[in-house]
């Protein structure tokens, strides 16, 4: 299949309508549309070593989360790991392409994923679309009972797959809604309490973030690329639904820039 069959399958699935106003999502590198899809790698975030990993196994089209070419490039002189990425795909004849806010907003997108793996029911939106109540930010949903706030975290924990996370010093003992959003969703803390959810994770919230809300609801900070880890797995079932004898391999390469000790 072409290029353009690969980003036609994503974008029927997560219209770049979707995405947000400052965002840059869809293809980002890619000198024609008609080029023949020898293997797609799904990533995070593109690296160098994510377009080695590529070239390497024959792929030539990644399929990211973050978008490569966020902020505008004035110069491509190699510069900066972004100018020497894009140097890097271009020469080797990789296409990128970037599914951002446009699927963190989609229905089945980002949010779904995280409240899948939390074994969440009844799910909504948080943050709805204008006249359209299936896509926006955030999303909340109930767990099968209310669990004990401890007994919570461990499964936080165990699902993202973190040693540690950060949360408020909240005063309530039990968890039944649980409200969540992929990435930096500070933004919603507010939609969740209004929504009556015990519990607000996402991937960042900022330190000032945290006072205020003792009272309210706990706020569960796990880490930016831990919360769209599973991002790679709803990319996986849009194009293998679409071409199953598409080869398609998730990167090896561990681009979280964060380390814990």
């Amino acid at each position: 299949m072409k290029l353009r069959d690969i980003t036609g399958a994503l974008e029927a699935f997560a219209p770049l309508s979707l995405q947000d106003g400052f965002d840059n999502a869809g293809l980002q590198i890619g000198l024609t549309e008609d080029v023949d899809t020898t293997g797609v790698l799904l990533c995070l975030d593109v690296t160098e070593a994510v377009v080695d990993e590529a070239i390497s196994k024959g792929c030539n089209v990644v399929v990211s989360h973050h978008p490569l070419l966020f902020h505008p490039c004035k110069s491509i002189t190699g510069a900066d790991y972004i100018q020497r990425t894009i140097m890097k795909a271009i020469r080797g004849g990789v296409a990128i392409y970037s599914a951002h806010t446009n699927l963190d907003n989609a229905h089945g997108g980002v949010n779904n994923k995280m409240a899948e793996k939390l074994g969440l029911a009844d799910t909504h939106v948080l943050q709805p679309k204008a006249g359209d109540t299936e896509t926006g930010a955030g999303l909340i949903g109930t767990l099968p009972s209310p669990i004990d706030k401890e007994v919570f975290i461990q499964q936080v924990k165990t699902t993202f797959h973190v040693d540690c996370l950060r949360s408020n010093r909240w005063t309530g003992k039990q968890v039944k809604r649980v409200a969540l959003c992929g990435g930096a969703g500070a933004f919603l803390i507010h939609d969740a309490i209004a929504a009556e959810a015990n519990v607000f994770i996402t991937g960042e919230i900022g330190y000032h973030r945290f006072f205020g809300y003792e009272n309210d609801i706990l706020l569960m900070e796990i880490g930016h690329y831990e919360s769209e880890q599973y991002t790679r797995e709803i990319t996986r079932q849009i194009l293998s639904a679409q071409f199953p004898q598409l080869r398609i391999i998730d990167t090896e390469t561990d681009t979280n820039p964060i380390c814990y000790y």
